[in-house]
C-alpha cells in the first residue's frame, strides 16, 4: 500500500484526529493510538486498523515511554489545545531534538497561535470564525451548521492527513521532519476557497438563502415526493435545466426564464407541486440515465444498496456487521487494503507494541505495577 512502512503515533482525541489516523492506516501506515489509562470507555469509532496502547502521560515514566515510541516513529498526531504537550514535556522542540526526522502534526480548532489558540470549541465554532457558517442557511432563517463535517473532518482530519503526506514527501529530499500546525478554522476556510474567490462575480450578492447554490435557486434544491421522500436537483446549466423541465413534463416556454431571480419563488412552487405528484421511485425512473442532474436523497441504508454504489463497492462491512465507506480515492496500483477486524479496545496491544519498540518484560512489569501502562485482557485481533 502507498504508506506501507510508515509508523504513526496518534494521541487519542475526538473525531478529527482519529479520522486523520484512520486515513493513514487505511493506506498502509502502522498506527498506534495512545489511550489514557483507566479510560471509562472507548469512544473512538474511527479506529480501523489501529492498535491501542494505554499509557499515563501524567506520570514522568509515561512521558518517557512516549518519547521512546516517537524516537522510532515517522509521525506523531496530537489533538490537544496549544500548550498541553509543552506542559507534559512533549513539545516539538523536545521531541524533534531527539528525532529530527519526525513529522509532528498538531491538529487543533484554532491553531497554535492567536487569541483563541487556548480556547475550547467544536465544529460549529470553527466554521463560525472561518466565515463559512454565515453562508449556511435558508432565506429568513438563522445560520445552521451542516453537521460536523466541514471543520472536524474536511478542514481537520483530511487536511491534516494531507499535511502529513506532504511532509513525508518533503522529508525524502531533506531528511528532516517538521511541525504541522493544522487549524480547523483555516482548513475549513481553505477547503472552501472557491466561496471566497467568487465573492465578486455576483454569485453571492443577495442575502443568505437567495443565491445560486444556497437553496435560493429553484434548480438547486430538494423537493418532497408523494411518499414523503426527497429528490435533489442540481440542474444549473441550461442544457441540464431543459432536461429537468422535460422530466417534470413541463414546457419551459410557459415558465419564467431560468435565471430570473425575482421569479425563483414561483418556480419553486411549480416544481414542488410537480414533484409531490409522484413517488421517489417513480421520479428515479424518470431521471435515471439522463443529464437532468436529479437524484434521490438516500438514507444510509438506501445508499448502501443503491445499484451504483453496490457495483463500485463503495461501502464495506466489517466482521461485526458495521458498515462504513471504503477509503477514497481509489489508487490503481496501491489501493487501500482495509482491516475488517473490530476496533481495538483500550490497551489491547500495549504489550505487543511496547515489545516491538524495544521494551523488555522486566521494564513492562515495572511500568504496569506503577500504573504507567495498562493491558486489556481481550485477545488481540491484530
Amino acid at each position: 500500500m502507498a504508506l506501507a512502512g510508515v509508523r504513526v503515533i496518534e494521541l487519542a482525541g475526538l473525531a478529527p484526529a482519529p479520522l486523520c489516523g484512520m486515513i493513514l492506516s487505511d493506506f498502509g501506515a502502522k498506527v498506534v493510538r495512545i489511550d489514557r489509562t483507566r479510560a471509562a470507555a472507548n469512544v473512538d469509532v474511527l479506529a480501523r486498523g489501529k492498535r491501542s496502547v494505554a499509557l499515563d502521560l501524567k506520570k514522568p515514566e509515561g512521558v518517557g515511554v512516549l518519547k521512546q515510541l516517537c524516537n522510532q516513529s515517522d509521525v506523531l498526531i496530537e489533538p490537544f489545545r496549544q500548550g498541553v504537550m509543552e506542559r507534559l514535556g512533549l513539545g516539538p522542540e523536545v521531541i524533534l531534538e531527539q528525532n529530527p526526522k519526525l513529522i509532528y502534526a498538531r491538529l487543533t480548532g484554532f491553531g497554535q497561535s492567536g487569541p483563541y489558540s487556548k480556547s475550547a470549541g467544536h465544529d460549529i465554532n470553527f466554521i463560525a470564525v472561518s466565515g463559512l457558517l454565515s453562508k449556511f442557511g435558508r432565506k429568513g432563517e438563522k445560520p445552521y451548521a451542516p453537521l460536523n463535517v466541514v471543520a472536524d473532518f474536511a478542514g481537520g482530519g483530511v487536511m491534516c492527513a494531507m499535511g502529513i503526506i506532504l511532509a513525508l514527501y518533503e522529508r525524502m529530499r531533506s531528511g528532516k521532519g517538521q511541525v504541522i500546525d493544522a487549524s480547523m478554522v483555516e482548513g475549513a476556510a481553505y477547503c472552501c476557497s472557491w466561496l471566497w474567490k467568487t465573492q465578486n462575480v455576483g454569485m453571492w450578492s443577495r442575502q443568505r438563502g437567495e443565491n445560486l447554490l444556497d437553496t435560493g435557486a429553484p434548480f438547486y434544491e430538494t423537493y418532497k415526493t408523494s411518499d414523503e421522500k426527497y429528490m435533489a436537483v442540481g440542474a444549473m446549466e441550461p442544457h441540464f435545466y431543459e432536461q429537468f423541465i422535460k422530466g417534470l413534463d413541463l414546457d419551459s416556454a410557459n415558465l419564467a426564464p431560468q435565471m430570473s431571480q425575482s421569479d425563483w419563488p414561483e418556480l419553486k412552487r411549480i416544481f414542488a407541486k410537480a414533484f409531490a405528484a409522484k413517488s421517489q421511485e417513480e421520479w428515479i425512473k424518470v431521471f435515471d440515465r439522463t443529464d437532468a442532474c436529479v437524484t434521490p436523497v438516500l438514507s444510509f441504508q438506501e445508499a448502501l444498496s443503491h445499484p451504483h454504489n453496490h457495483e463500485r463497492g463503495s461501502f464495506i462491512t466489517d466482521k461485526e456487521g458495521q458498515v462504513s465507506p471504503r477509503p477514497a480515492p481509489v489508487l490503481s496500483r496501491t489501493p487501500a487494503t482495509v482491516s475488517l477486524e473490530r476496533n481495538p479496545e483500550v490497551g489491547e496491544h500495549t504489550h505487543l507494541v511496547l515489545t516491538e519498540y524495544g521494551f523488555n518484560e522486566e521494564q513492562l512489569n515495572i511500568l504496569e505495577s506503577a500504573g504507567v501502562i495498562e493491558y486489556s485482557r481481550l485477545k488481540s485481533n491484530l
